[in-house]
């Protein structure tokens, strides 16, 4: 990947949730990238969209707070947010600043979907 790259894939829901692909850096210079396109998400009572982190391969605090951005906005739709196929590293960082029990966390999409209808 060049520096500053970060690449996203839409699969629009069909039969459950939206799953947003984040593949590439989530740094200061592409966080506005993901934030746009988590903008364009719209999410009524009980719905709800997974974002695959599986192909992230780094992140920094700019996109964390993306992250926790998108988060508030699904909670306060009364919808739903689940991240999934984070990184060991990633996954470490989330617990050690407190958001490993705030995110739905799953090792995989289908976990997350699956989560999502429960």
């Amino acid at each position: 990947m060049n520096d500053h790259n970060l690449g996203l894939e839409f699969d629009p829901p069909s039969t459950g949730p939206a799953v947003l692909r984040v593949i590439g850096e989530l740094d200061h210079h592409t966080a506005p990238l993901l934030r746009e396109a988590l903008d364009s998400v719209s999410l009524s009572p009980g719905d709800g969209y997974v974002l695959d982190l599986s192909r992230l391969e780094y992140c920094d605090s700019t996109g964390v707070t993306v992250l926790v951005t998108a988060l508030r906005k699904a909670e306060a739709a009364e919808g739903r947010l689940c991240l999934a196929g984070l990184s060991r590293e990633l996954t470490r960082v989330f617990h050690l600043i407190g958001l490993g029990d705030v995110f739905s966390l799953h090792d995989t999409v289908e976990q997350a979907i699956e989560c999502q209808r429960s």
